[in-house]
């Protein structure tokens, strides 16, 4: 049994104080965040579940994506991560909404790169987000065709790159649940 992740301790307690719930659409990481969450005490009063979306026609039928973006941009998307988020948080009646999509690999998906991970994040008033997961240690550059500059992929094999998404994840979602909880005076400074 590996140890809990600090990131989500502290997830959970801010989550907690907050009185504030979340939830998770996971592709890649197939109910990794979910469980990463539930490993802490008192994970009950902020996780209200979560989907694992890991078929392209689930993500459309159960979470919504429409059509049109996973026939144009793909589930690996900035796009599908963002749809993936809003409704799985609507879904699932929570105050937030987390998605995970991307490329674990071991080999590219439909031209993503290994290691192409999108997170969404959708917060309490409906707004939603989404970007790469660039974990700070677990990270390399890539040159992909159409872009004018590099871009950050997850690196690691496939179960590395799934917990370090993970982390990501949490991580970002942190960042937004204390940055929307502490008094505009207190963000001021």
């Amino acid at each position: 049994m590996t140890e809990p992740s600090p990131v989500a301790q502290e997830l959970v307690q801010t989550l907690t104080t907050a009185g504030q719930t979340v939830a998770f659409a996971e592709s890649l990481t197939a109910g990794l965040a979910s469980a990463t969450v539930a490993g802490i005490p008192g994970a009950s009063a902020v996780l209200r579940g979560g989907v694992v979306s890991y078929a392209t026609d689930v993500k459309r039928d159960l979470l919504g994506v429409d059509a049109s973006v996973l026939e144009t941009v793909g589930p690996v998307s900035r796009e599908c991560a963002e749809q993936m988020a809003a409704t799985v948080r609507v879904l699932l009646d929570a105050d937030w909404g987390v998605s995970l999509t991307g490329v674990a690999g071991p080999s590219k998906q439909d031209g993503h790169e290994v290691g192409e991970v999108w997170i969404g994040l959708c917060d309490p008033q409906g707004y939603t987000v989404a970007l790469r997961a660039y974990p700070q240690h677990s990270h390399r550059w890539i040159l992909v065709p159409g872009e004018a500059t590099p871009v950050a992929v997850v690196d690691g094999n496939r179960n590395e790159i799934r917990r370090a998404s993970v982390e990501a994840a949490l991580e970002e979602l942190l960042k937004l649940v204390k940055l929307m909880n502490t008094p505009k005076e207190e963000n001021d400074r």
